[in-house]
């Protein structure tokens, strides 16, 4: 796939993945509902992290010729949704809660924030 085609993908998974974690942050916890959506907003940001690691760096220092410091954003994703997931199962709610914040704050606000950045694609494509 090329850098554009990924990128479409990357959206396509994280739009929704922006919504519907919004959604559980402000709404009652431990629904069915919730449950629900929980999950498909964990396997949608694993989706969207992992297909950021097939995106080359665009901006900035790389490593290894490929990966930029937003990629250890992608890391991050990927220990932190299987950790807040086992964090629910075995009812540890205040790490479930934290990681979950974490998540959402540092994957699609922190990271959201940084794309828009001058000479981003997505800086480019918003404003030219």
């Amino acid at each position: 796939m090329t850098y554009i085609q990924l990128t479409y993908l990357h959206l396509g998974t994280l739009a929704p993945a922006f919504a519907i974690g919004t959604y559980l942050l402000l709404n009652r916890k431990g629904t069915a509902a919730h449950k629900l959506l929980g999950k498909l907003y964990m396997g949608l940001m694993l989706f969207t992290a992992i297909i950021t690691l097939f995106m080359g760096a665009q901006v900035g220092p790389r490593f290894l010729n490929h990966f930029g410091y937003l990629h250890l954003l992608s890391l991050f994703v990927l220990y932190t949704v299987p950790t807040a997931y086992r964090a629910i199962r075995t009812g540890n709610i205040g790490a479930h809660r934290r990681k979950m914040i974490g998540l959402y704050v540092g994957a699609l606000l922190v990271a959201g924030s940084f794309t828009l950045a001058p000479g981003r694609l997505m800086h480019t494509w918003l404003f030219g």
